[in-house]
């Protein structure tokens, strides 16, 4: 019993030690959420409360998907931040900042101490702004009344995702707020800013106009598409019914004529025949070149060979077969 309650104590002291050689510290950061435009710098502070005589190890770590790599690591840079990244003490300044610099950044520092190894690790999330690009926006140039006519604009660089706006004729049409479209008793469409698409669930002739799409996100420039024009018509119905009618008369014509001519015979009278130059002697042909020799038809078929007419006649027939 007294050796059992000698083993906790001996593993409780020991317990102590290690807590006492490595301990955690507070590390604190201005900003945990960073935000920086494309191409302009960004700073991750990480700070600290040790002394100034303490000898400090300091880590930066980017945190990914595919794992962890370092970012500043026995003293220097390494990978994309080599060349446009400095320390600030023990936070970071980046300059010309890309989309790939965005993701999770983790400050770690280590310090030796009279109580031991003190570790401490802060974490920053950095989120690069992207302005738009030009958009592309599908219009239809032409549609007819009653129809469904969606229209679209999308663009994919933008950070954050860009939102939408269209215009008829320059003036922006009209979003009900809260839902993302628009219904009203003198409006056909619903709009959605965030995917982009106008849709006419039955389009009318006082829907005709130029329509061009704007994407903004906030971040420089909004961009705006081309100016493209959808021309709606009524539905010729009675245009339609005589084109139909019309063309249903040329066909029983033509089948009409077919049956007489057929019935008086005409289509019998008339046999295609093809002339034939063969040589008599098919053997005559081998060994020579550049001149036509034909082999006797059949059904109105023939093997083609190259002869060389020097100074020899050959006997040549000549006879019609039916093709």
């Amino acid at each position: 019993m007294a050796s059992h309650s000698l083993r906790l104590l001996l593993l409780g002291y020991l317990g102590v030690l290690s807590y006492r050689r490595v301990s955690g510290i507070s590390i604190e950061t201005d900003n945990k959420n960073v935000k920086a435009e494309e191409f302009k710098e960004a700073i991750l502070s990480c700070k600290h409360k040790f002394s100034k005589g303490m000898s400090l190890r300091i880590e930066w770590k980017k945190i990914q998907s595919q794992g962890v790599s370092f970012v500043y690591y026995n003293g220097e840079f390494t990978g994309d931040l080599q060349g446009r990244a400095e320390m600030l003490n023990t936070g970071i300044r980046i300059r010309n900042v890309t989309r790939k610099d965005s993701g999770t950044y983790r400050c770690e520092i280590s310090a030796k101490s009279e109580e031991g190894q003190r570790l401490g690790e802060a974490t920053i999330t950095l989120t690069v702004l992207v302005a738009p690009t030009t958009p592309v926006c599908e219009v239809p140039s032409s549609a007819m009344t009653g129809t469904v006519v969606e229209m679209s604009c999308r663009e994919t660089e933008g950070s954050p995702p860009s939102e939408y706006q269209w215009y008829k004729n320059g003036v922006a049409l009209l979003e009900k707020t809260g839902t993302g479209s628009t219904r009203a008793a003198n409006i056909t469409y619903t709009m959605n800013k965030k995917s982009g698409t106008l849709l006419f669930n039955t389009v009318t002739k006082n829907d005709t106009g130029e329509y061009f799409c704007e994407a903004s996100n906030g971040i420089g420039l909004s961009q705006k598409c081309s100016v493209k024009r959808m021309q709606v018509d009524d539905l010729n119905i009675s245009g339609i019914i005589a084109a139909v009618v019309f063309v249903a008369l040329v066909m029983a014509l033509c089948g009409l004529g077919v049956f007489y001519a057929q019935k008086k015979g005409y289509f019998a009278r008339f046999q295609a025949y093809q002339v034939l130059c063969y040589l008599e002697d098919f053997s005559l042909c081998e060994g020579h070149q550049m001149t036509t020799c034909y082999t006797k038809p059949s059904k109105g078929s023939f093997d083609l060979y190259s002869v060389n007419i020097v100074s020899t006649y050959y006997t040549l027939k000549i006879e019609t077969a039916i093709v």
